[in-house]
């Protein structure tokens, strides 16, 4: 059997984040404990989770002796954020490949927020057009840099492959800790679910960890982002099954039904603000002074509070809120807030 420390990685994130109670934000639902683990504390140009992925990325980076990091996500990503600053701790170069695929922003959008920090990092940044949206464009960019001579290691969007997800697998371990030191087995975990390597590393954690043994199951519960359950819960099991596979522990079956995917917290489209975001994000900052962002956690928070006011938990639960970072996406969104 593998161990994470067989693989090469390099430390980015602080960690162990913050496991923290929302007091307040529990008492205003008047439903269960609820916890959030603050992986928008990972530091990194402002912290966030896709810090954890790229320790594991980066190591393998270095490792087959890459000068040039070469990601791509939308204009305000927060895992293109991430990876420039990572390549300027590292002293490597960084592409970012930008395509426009969100419509309707205000001038932001464009300016400000992740792709303001992007450049402060360093990146070059490569505004695409929505269409070239796809993996023949990325090949072709990185072979241009392969013909000047340069070394690149291509990152796919939000560093979501088994080996970043290992990040992921390494956190429910720290987690594990943090809820046996205060005694809570939580009923469920929420994350915002995008390009599903987070999602699926804690759910190749929870199965590794067998980490409802002498406890009520812990649900795993992405909140999608973007596009349907149909398309998103197999995409976490693929790669949460891979994760394990590259861990050699292929004895592991995660059965499908545990890959759950909320899908009717996206709104028109991924990017686009709804009432449901702005509520819980507005709730969160006015109650606990913490900050969430417009693309994912604000989404992810809105389905868990929508959850908790079906009824979904009792009082007697403790649910945990995980927060993946992309607050800085918020200066992008003046208009949704104003």
């Amino acid at each position: 059997m593998a161990k994470l420390e067989d693989f090469p990685r390099v430390r980015l994130a602080h960690s162990p984040t913050p496991l923290e109670r929302l007091d307040r934000l529990s008492a205003h639902l008047g439903g269960p404990q609820i916890y959030i683990k603050r992986d928008d504390q990972t530091g990194l140009a402002t912290g966030g989770n896709k810090a954890r992925k790229l320790e594991f990325l980066i190591g393998e980076a270095l490792e087959r002796g890459a000068d040039t990091l070469v990601t791509t996500g939308g204009v305000q990503s927060n895992h293109a954020r991430q990876t420039a600053a990572a390549a300027a701790r590292l002293g490597l170069g960084c592409e970012l490949l930008l395509p426009q695929i969100v419509t309707g922003r205000s001038a932001a959008y464009e300016t400000s927020g992740n792709i303001l920090l992007d450049q402060l990092c360093g990146a070059t940044v490569h505004l695409l057009p929505a269409e070239d949206y796809r993996p023949e464009v990325f090949d072709a960019h990185v072979a241009r840099l392969r013909d000047e001579g340069r070394k690149p290691y291509f990152i796919p969007t939000g560093g979501s492959t088994p080996l970043g997800a290992l990040g992921y697998v390494s956190a429910m371990w720290e987690l594990k800790s943090q809820l046996e030191a205060i005694d809570v087995g939580p009923a469920a975990i929420f994350v915002g679910t995008g390009s599903c390597g987070t999602h699926a590393g804690i759910l190749a954690g929870l199965a590794a960890l067998d980490f409802a043994a002498n406890r009520e199951p812990t649900q795993l519960i992405g909140v999608s982002v973007s596009g349907k359950s149909a398309e998103r819960e197999p995409l976490v099991l693929r790669l949460a099954t891979e994760a394990l596979g590259l861990l050699e522990m292929t004895q592991i079956e995660i059965p499908a039904d545990k890959a759950r995917v909320l899908d009717q917290y996206v709104g028109p489209a991924y990017g686009q603000p709804t009432p449901g975001m702005v509520e819980a994000v507005r709730l969160l900052a006015s109650l606990e002074g913490i900050l969430l962002d417009p693309v994912y956690t604000g989404k992810a928070m809105a389905g868990l509070i929508d959850q908790i006011r079906q009824g979904r938990f009792t009082a007697r639960d403790a649910v945990i809120f995980w927060h993946t970072g992309g607050t800085v996406g918020l200066f992008a969104y003046p208009e949704a807030f104003a």
